[in-house]
């Protein structure tokens, strides 16, 4: 895919590349050898512009390279006062690169309790156990297909010739980096005339964990009325509910409940983009794939996030930040003479919910001018490959830090919440939210 401009961002998802967009800085701002600086402030830029071109009003977008990277650990640098009693912690052992019996490196992912105990079960090991000798006793490939068969996360830490040649990434391949599909015809639907670009914009926002919550927070920012929906079996991160709920209201849904699941899909009749990041086919099977919502629904606009892609043999396998940067390539070049090693941020998940909400724009501008239902797909290896082609360009040890990037303050019921203001700079609808986070399950099911 290789390196991509703001204007070439807009051109591949088919919008016009005429707004205008200024970019400030460069990288390497955070200690990783690739632009991930650069490539989060083209993915905000091209989001903004698309949100300027859905609005309908010239005006100018600028982006700042510090404050786009600064994004890609937002959910660190958020502080609450007075601190409120969540556990903040992300600290899990098993959630790290280990060394396998052929001399490879294999990334697990016990991040949340089901997956540490499901991946223990399958090394063989109890609670307490140190999972090193345990992974060192497995070759590579046997290990990521055995944690893939009890449907918990792992991902060897191959090398960008060994990637792009995997069964995986060629099917990626005619998807590009963000894949737009008309799913059916309809009647033109054209944008409110508000102050806001997406003013009047429903999004029903059915995502967890970073990537997927980040398109619907970038939509909120350009004024939707985005209603997050979690199940309330699922767990949560607290850092990042925090970081991705703003903008949005939050009710909960228990798809297990037939009452539960028909009344979203009602609701869902209500909206103009649903936003789901469940394993691929996983809402299908309850009949709310795209395809489904969009017979019900014309001229709604379906956003699919995944790790590993929407098609090909491990489209329904599990996987997070780690496993994408892992198995395109993307840590063995950043640990690179040594072991592989994580970038110091979480670039596939955020840029991928830029990305996402560009995707999501372009929809919504084809939508207004020639009608239909839309199917927006993007995943985390179709990102961590595009960052990764832009290249290792960027001394580790030449880190600028992101300084002072600007930051406002919200009141909210977890306290007040010190945190990065939006990073896309528009002249005439300046990107905001509307509301703070709230604990999930906040609101009624309801628009």
């Amino acid at each position: 895919m290789g390196a991509m401009s703001v204007g070439a961002l807009l051109r591949e998802v088919g919008l016009d590349d005429a707004v205008d967009v200024a970019i400030d800085g460069h990288d390497p701002v955070l200690a990783s050898r690739f632009p991930v600086g650069e490539a989060a402030a083209e993915a905000i830029g091209a989001s903004a512009a698309a949100a300027a071109l859905v609005g309908g009003r010239p005006q100018r977008v600028r982006v700042n390279v510090p404050h786009a990277a600064a994004s890609l650990i937002s959910f660190l640098l958020q502080r609450i006062e007075p601190a409120p009693d969540l556990d903040m912690s992300r600290e899990r052992a098993l959630t790290a690169l280990f060394q396998t019996r052929d001399d490879r490196w294999i990334h697990l992912h016990g991040g949340f309790a089901h997956l540490d105990a499901a991946s223990r079960a399958v090394l063989g090991i109890g609670a307490a156990d140190d999972p090193a000798p345990a992974v060192a006793r497995w070759d590579a490939p046997d290990l990521e297909d055995a944690l893939a068969d009890a449907r918990v996360c792992g991902a060897i830490a191959r090398d960008a010739e060994e990637w792009d040649a995997h069964p995986q990434a060629q099917a990626l391949v005619p998807l590009g980096l963000v894949d737009i599909a008309k799913l059916s015809e309809g009647e033109a639907r054209r944008m409110g005339a508000g102050e806001r670009p997406l003013a009047g914009v429903r999004v029903l926002d059915m995502t967890r964990v970073l990537a997927g919550p980040t398109v619907g927070r970038t939509l909120a920012e350009h004024g939707a009325d985005v209603l997050l929906v979690n199940s309330p079996a699922l767990p949560n991160v607290p850092p990042f509910v925090i970081d991705t709920g703003h903008g949005k209201r939050s009710a909960f849904c228990d798809l297990d409940d037939p009452a539960a699941a028909a009344g979203l899909a009602s609701l869902a009749t209500g909206a103009d983009v649903f936003v789901q990041g469940y394993r691929p086919g996983a809402l299908a099977r309850r009949g709310l794939g795209a395809e489904d919502l969009a017979a019900s629904h014309a001229g709604l606009v379906v956003v699919e996030v995944s790790c590993y892609g929407a098609v090909g043999p491990w489209a329904e396998r599990a996987g997070w930040e780690q496993m994408a940067e892992s198995a395109t390539g993307l840590a063995v070049v950043q640990g690179a003479p040594g072991p592989p090693a994580l970038i110091p941020a979480a670039p596939c998940d955020y840029i991928t919910g830029y990305l996402g909400a560009l995707g999501a724009l372009a929809a919504l501008h084809r939508r207004a001018v020639e009608g239909g239902s839309y199917r927006v797909r993007v995943s985390l290896c179709q990102t961590g490959r595009w960052i990764r082609d832009l290249g290792a360009r960027c001394d580790q040890a030449a880190a600028t830090g992101i300084g002072s990037v600007p930051r406002i303050t919200t009141d909210s019921i977890f306290g007040r919440i010190s945190h990065l203001a939006p990073v896309a700079q528009m002249s005439a609808t300046p990107a905001r939210w509307e509301c703070p986070p709230v604990p999930l399950g906040t609101h009624a099911l309801s628009w």
